[in-house]
């Protein structure tokens, strides 16, 4: 299996070579600029000092920025389970998308295509495991929203991208908005740690939100609200348990 893209190398990556094994991620973003044009320039300005390997045009054409056995810039800061500055361990995604705050809008049906065919061969090429495809606000839940709420994360799990729960979505569905008590609230923070997201203190208000946010954008899309309710924290528990 091979990927067709075309070359448009950034300057921006670690002059040090990776090996094989230490490739253990897929982290997905979306560019968050309104124009597709300025989003590759940045890309590949060695000012900016950001890159990924590959980018996705609105067109589904992907595009080479840096080769996978290279460390690009894309993660920046950022955390899952024991691994810290992500970068080292990853292959990074920019989807061309204008984010959250320039009028986000859903990602069209070639660039889905895309992310799919080239998530499968990447998978296969570095046996990347689906606990380990992840969303840049996964991984810097205080920094980033991307890929966001409308990225087709429950699509791409039918398609072994990446996790989904498995529960009934009729029945979980009576639980939103349900409050928990703080036993409860505390279990669902249990749990997102045992996922791989950051510890937060009990009382640390402010990220907790951020980190309650940051799970609903990848699997509670419909309603991001930074409330831990009856509805987030059995799906919290739900995934926590394929992490075992």
């Amino acid at each position: 299996m091979s990927i067709n893209t075309t070359l448009n190398y950034s300057p921006n990556f670690d002059e040090k070579k990776r090996k094989f094994k230490q490739i253990k991620f897929i982290i997905f973003h979306y560019t968050g600029m309104k124009n597709e044009k300025d989003a590759i320039k940045r890309l590949t300005d060695d000012k900016s000092n950001v890159s990924s390997h590959y980018f996705i045009k609105n067109n589904g054409e992907v595009i080479t920025l840096v080769p996978e056995l290279y460390t690009s810039w894309h993660a920046g800061i950022s955390s899952w389970q024991n691994y810290k500055s992500i970068n080292k361990y990853s292959i990074g995604i920019e989807i061309s998308n204008p984010g959250h705050d320039n009028k986000y809008k859903k990602f069209s049906k070639k660039q889905i295509h895309s992310v799919l065919k080239l998530s499968k061969y990447l998978i296969k090429k570095y046996k990347i495991k689906i606990k380990f495809i992840l969303g840049h606000s996964d991984i810097a839940p205080f920094r980033k929203k991307d890929p966001g709420e409308k990225f087709p994360w429950r699509y791409l799990s039918k398609n072994k991208v990446g996790l989904w729960h498995d529960l009934n979505e009729k029945k979980l569905f009576k639980t939103r908005e349900i409050k928990v008590d703080k036993y409860d609230e505390i279990n669902f923070l249990k749990n997102l740690y045992k996922i791989g997201y950051l510890r937060v203190l009990n009382k640390d208000n402010k990220n907790i939100k951020l980190l309650t946010k940051a799970f609903q954008r990848r699997f509670r899309q419909d309603l991001v609200n930074g409330k831990i309710d009856e509805e987030c924290l059995l799906i919290s528990k739900n995934i926590a348990k394929k992490f075992k």
